[in-house]
């Protein structure tokens, strides 16, 4: 049996990313005291062209005011992104910003420049272009982890929602990643109720590397959490092979010994922070 307990959970590690529409001002509260490791306030698409001025307000007035989280901000190209950036410079809430529709290096780094250099931004990727562009995205100054926004790159691309499709900007934002020395990035939400293919989803990410989820309902998150944290069987692993290195005295015997003693490592942090304790 695992248990698990709730914990604030830095975002390098975060796992559930939990989209807030911000014309809906009444479930900031909810979800920030929800199970969601991070929340996103969303000023971009989930919100009309006509209704932004008033959600943005909203949604400074909510960070001015004791509320934290992300916002997610307009895309560079818009006329909304300099009123976007000029609102949220200086919240003392503010966490960080989701870029919308990241396409360069300089739309990264412009923004982290408009906010001061204060908070870190999340580059969401959501074109072909972006893909081709993601190490170079992933090594801009003000970049602090890269997630997918799949739903836009398959109306982009006109690729399907099939995994084998998907593998390949999935995998170019995990190499990306590693290559611009940031976090595990973070997949793009699943559509819909079924529990059973968010859990497929989500399993999918991991095994590509992906180490976060977005979600866009408060349901999803108990299902993010737990397939994107270690399992139990990991951990007692993990815990096993540490306690025999320190008893052996910590001597390196063959080859594999360097690699399974850094995925150890890991593991036991991951569970230490998500709060995992096999019983």
């Amino acid at each position: 049996m695992v248990q698990q307990k709730r914990l604030g959970i830095a975002a390098e590690i975060a796992r559930s990313w939990l989209l807030v529409s911000a014309t809906r001002k009444e479930t900031f509260a909810a979800a920030a005291s929800s199970h969601a490791d991070q929340i996103i306030l969303d000023i971009e698409d989930a919100v009309d062209p006509k209704l932004k001025p008033g959600a943005r307000a909203d949604v400074v007035e909510y960070l001015e005011n004791g509320g934290t989280g992300w916002v997610r901000i307009n895309d560079h190209t818009t006329n909304f992104w300099s009123d976007d950036v000029d609102a949220l410079a200086g919240l003392p809430g503010l966490t960080g910003v989701m870029l919308a529709k990241t396409e360069s290096p300089a739309d990264v780094t412009e923004t982290f420049d408009r906010l001061r250099g204060a908070v870190p931004v999340l580059a969401l990727i959501e074109s072909a272009l972006g893909i081709e562009e993601a190490t170079s995205i992933a090594k801009a100054r003000g970049a602090f982890r890269l997630a997918f926004g799949s739903g836009d790159y398959r109306r982009d691309t006109g690729t399907s929602a099939d995994n084998l499709a998907m593998a390949y900007p999935r995998s170019r934002l995990v190499v990306a990643s590693r290559i611009g020395n940031l976090p595990g990035p973070i997949d793009g939400p699943t559509v819909g109720s079924s529990h059973p293919v968010l859990r497929e989803q989500s399993a999918m990410a991991v095994a590509l590397g992906l180490t976060g989820k977005l979600c866009l309902d408060l349901d999803q998150l108990p299902v993010i959490n737990e397939v994107i944290s270690p399992t139990q069987s990991d951990v007692v692993w993990a815990r096993t092979f540490l306690e025999d290195f320190e008893a052996r005295g910590r001597v390196i015997r063959d080859g594999s010994d360097l690699p399974r003693l850094g995925r150890a490592q890991k593991i036991e942090k991951l569970a230490v922070a998500f709060g995992i304790n096999p019983a």
